[in-house]
């Protein structure tokens, strides 16, 4: 089964971003996506695991306070 891979923008619109802010966690390396012929594509698995991850660090950083 293939992978689908979405541009920034549907990352954007998906994750409720602007472009540019997704734009720049890509660019930090902070949102996990790749370059194809120099434009942002990325994976909707990473980044469901991506957000899964955010949500668990989210939990234990609140647990600790």
């Amino acid at each position: 089964m293939a992978e689908e891979i979405l541009t920034l923008k549907e990352v954007a619109t998906y994750l409720k971003l602007a472009e540019k802010t997704a734009y720049k966690l890509a660019a930090e390396g902070k949102l996990p996506g790749f370059k194809v012929g120099g434009s942002w594509r990325f994976k909707q698995t990473d980044i469901e695991r991506w957000i899964e991850e955010k949500k668990t660090s989210s939990k234990d950083n609140n647990d600790k306070g």
